[in-house]
């Protein structure tokens, strides 16, 4: 189906009455991510444990010696065969930005419940360099709404983004992303917290496809998505020694 054509001149009167929209909704941005750094914050006194490359390490440890760390709860459970295509989809955009974060104070990791290695064999195929870390045998996922047992999931709700949802629309694994700060004293504060969609402007891509002709052009939320590895057009991984 294709759009009504106008004369130039219709053409800007339809798209200065847009701009004004886009104005709106850039200073509503400004106005919530104020809102957002105002938020009242929640001291971590839990110890909790990751698995890392570098052997086992604390939350406080995982901020690698910077002040705020960005934690994104990628799905991947014990039990699975590959990551989540969304979670997938999403981290295909951080590593150009880990330069950026790094010396703007953030540091970015991402936690999943299954094991190390089943986390390293997956960022190896995905050519991913960001750091990600296993919370197997931890509370942390649970704790923070993004990891369900069999028995949460028999129960009448699940909490999850902030409310109770049937477990028909819930799974064993959702996303998610949440902030800390550590102080000079080492103390750790929960500050922020994002699930469902609210993680979304993070994805560059998205982005993109709303400013192209036709959109997002999906039939629900992000069907379209598949890892980068799995277009039936992706390009094949080379070396520059062949």
């Amino acid at each position: 189906m294709q759009n009504e054509v106008v004369s130039r001149e219709e053409w800007l009167e339809a798209r200065r009455a847009l701009l004004l929209k886009e104005k709106e909704a850039t200073k509503l941005r400004d106005s919530i991510n104020a809102e957002r750094m105002a938020l009242p914050w929640v001291k971590v006194d839990k110890d909790y444990v990751f698995e890392t490359p570098e052997g086992k390490k604390s939350l406080a440890d995982l901020f690698d010696g910077r002040s705020q760390l960005l934690i994104y709860h990628f799905m991947l459970g014990p039990d699975w065969e590959a990551g989540c295509p969304g979670c997938s989809f999403l981290s295909d955009h951080v590593d150009g930005a880990l330069p950026h974060l790094n010396h703007h104070d953030v540091t970015w990791v991402a936690v999943s419940r299954a094991p190390l290695d089943k986390i390293a064999a997956y960022k190896r195929r995905m050519g991913w360099k960001f750091p990600w870390v296993s919370s197997f045998g931890s509370d942390f996922n649970f704790d923070y709404h993004v990891s369900f047992s069999p028995e949460d999931l028999a129960k009448d709700k699940v909490f999850y983004n902030f409310t109770s949802i049937e477990p028909a629309e819930a799974h064993d694994e959702l996303p998610g992303l949440s902030a800390f700060y550590r102080n000079d004293k080492g103390e750790v504060f929960h500050t922020y917290s994002s699930y469902a969609r609210g993680p979304e402007e993070l994805i560059g891509t998205l982005m993109i496809l709303d400013r192209a002709p036709k959109g997002r052009n999906e039939e629900s939320t992000m069907n379209f998505v598949r890892r980068h590895d799995e277009y039936e057009d992706a390009p094949k991984t080379s070396s520059c020694c062949h």
